[in-house]
């Protein structure tokens, strides 16, 4: 059939297109190709010429077949040559590369996040958006990528399709198990970081930690200059400009911002289990996060490295707060009574706390008060029998740091004495 009389009537390049693209069309499911090549493949999903044996899913081709089998059998037959990672397909492979080279060629033009891949830029894009068209039909909740819904659908079915064949464990996402497999079992952490010798089981924790070393805070605050290494950060700071606190304290009544610092809180002001030993000294910890930063002491890693010059250190309020008395880079916060500046908002608002005469932190032994969480922390020593710090000459036990130096001061002068007996 002669679609097109080019000698009567003149047809745009953009009609033309349209034309193409509506010219081929399935009958079962209205799906429209630009080719009949196309079309044909696609017909083998309706006629189940390719279809897998496991699932019984269908795919027009008996390559989208086998790349699909190895879903099942688990064959990853790409291998990255830098890590180590295997993939099924050698797309996914040249997308992981990029995490090592760092290219990121896809760039957000409003908030200059960059991405290794187009489709999660467009993915992206709905932060700016707000489209959510992916929606749950049993609670109204939203989402901006099909994947994430289907994920949520399992918390209404309690489907957990993925397990662990070492423990049981069951996981309703498969890079949930992957993760679980590495941090329990394998203790596999393949990507490394290329500045400090930190590794992590998954990707996205080292593009996280890599914006230590390069400083890069991509999610800034639109009502102030402030900005993030972490969506997550600049989320919780935006509670501060609506003053939102919606996660409430049950023993002292203080309110938070996020769950996470509520949890801390308790476990830092209300509680009195240190599950967390240092296997060098022997001190107990609350917080896997300060037996982390402690455990520095002995190791001398210092992870945090300054990009203006060679200096590094071992916590990232040392670095930040070098970056502002020896680089000015950075705000300071400042005191409005007394003029006095601050690295860090939290000394601020303690040290607004004395001009108050606001003791916010009560003994739950006792009724005194305390202006801060660490003097509450020694003073509820008094309390009790806990000892957290060890004489490393010869082990005794102390409630109190400066009770252990000025022991080890004297243990250390009769070392001499001790050695001649």
């Amino acid at each position: 059939m002669n679609w097109f009389v080019t000698n009567e009537t003149t047809v745009s390049n953009a009609a033309l297109s349209q034309a193409e693209v509506n010219l081929h069309s399935c009958v079962q499911c209205e799906k429209r190709y630009t080719s009949r090549g196309s079309l044909m493949a696609h017909m083998n999903v309706h006629s189940s010429k390719y279809k897998c044996t496991e699932c019984l899913q269908c795919f027009s081709s008996n390559k989208e077949l086998a790349v699909h089998e190895r879903s099942h059998s688990g064959h990853k037959p790409f291998e990255c040559t830098v890590c180590g990672s295997r993939f099924k397909q050698t797309s996914h492979l040249t997308v992981h590369r990029r995490i090592h080279s760092g290219e990121k060629r896809h760039k957000c033009q409003q908030c200059d996040k960059a991405f290794s891949e187009y489709g999660k830029l467009k993915t992206h894009m709905r932060v700016h958006t707000g489209d959510k068209p992916y929606k749950c039909t049993l609670c109204g909740k939203a989402f901006t990528v099909p994947g994430s819904l289907t994920v949520h659908m399992r918390v209404h079915t309690r489907d957990k399709p993925y397990n662990c064949h070492l423990c049981g464990m069951a996981f309703s996402v498969s890079g949930t198990l992957v993760t679980h497999m590495r941090k329990i079992h394998t203790a596999e952490k393949p990507y490394k970081c290329s500045q400090c010798d930190k590794a992590f089981s998954r990707s996205g924790d080292l593009s996280t930690h890599a914006r230590l070393h390069s400083g890069d805070k991509p999610y800034k605050c639109s009502l102030c200059d402030k900005a993030f290494r972490l969506h997550g950060s600049l989320s919780s700071h935006m509670r501060f400009h609506m003053a939102e606190k919606p996660y409430n304290c049950s023993v002292c009544n203080k309110n938070f911002t996020q769950s996470s610092n509520l949890k801390t809180h308790k476990s830092l002001v209300h509680s009195n289990r240190r599950p967390y030993d240092c296997r060098y000294c022997g001190k107990l910890f609350k917080l896997n996060a300060h037996l982390n930063v402690h455990v520095r002491t002995h190791t001398g890693a210092k992870p945090h490295s300054c990009r203006h010059c060679s200096e590094r250190f071992g916590r990232s309020d040392q670095l930040k707060t070098h970056l502002l008395k020896s680089h000015d880079e950075g705000t300071w916060f400042t005191c409005h009574i007394c003029q006095k500046k601050f690295t860090q908002n939290g000394n601020l608002k303690q040290h607004l706390l004395r001009h108050a005469d606001v003791k916010m932190y009560v003994c739950c032994e006792c009724p005194k008060r305390f202006f801060t969480s660490n003097v509450l922390k020694n003073h509820r020593l008094t309390h009790s029998n806990v000892k957290n710090f060890i004489c490393g000459r010869c082990s005794k036990f102390f409630k109190y740091k400066t009770t252990v130096q000025r022991h080890f001061k004297r243990c250390a002068g009769n070392l001499p004495n001790l050695l001649n007996v």
